[in-house]
């Protein structure tokens, strides 16, 4: 459902989280779904790590229903293994729409030499 003039061009974004307000986080579905209305060929990624693993923590994340939303239209979201580690959260507590990768800030990196435009969240 994208605007009449919208962007058609496939753009490709990496969103870090490191934020866990959820108000942050209410934040980020909501611009994520105006990149998407305004350039619907966007590829979107985001990256959760330190204090943003909680957006994808099935118990504790407040947009379940975006994420899942988001992620039926091509939106990957992923969760930091190291994050995991630390704060002793096991793959079956997260969300089934996440992935994870093994270094939040390396899989970021690794975007940004493939030339993915970089947005911090929050």
């Amino acid at each position: 459902s994208s605007r009449p003039g919208a962007d058609k061009k496939k753009h490709k974004i990496v969103f870090q989280l490191t934020n866990g307000d959820t108000l942050v986080h209410k934040a980020l579905v909501k611009q994520i779904g105006h990149v998407l209305e305004a350039a619907p060929n966007s590829q979107i990624e985001v990256v959760c790590h330190s204090g943003g693993l909680p957006f994808l923590v099935a118990a504790q994340t407040r947009v379940a229903g975006k994420i899942k939303e988001l992620k039926g239209r091509g939106v990957v979201f992923n969760a930091c293994e190291n994050t995991m580690r630390d704060r002793t959260v096991k793959r079956e507590e997260l969300l089934g729409e996440c992935r994870t990768v093994p270094a939040g800030v390396v899989g970021i990196m690794l975007k940004q030499e493939k030339k993915w435009a970089y947005l911090k969240a929050g």
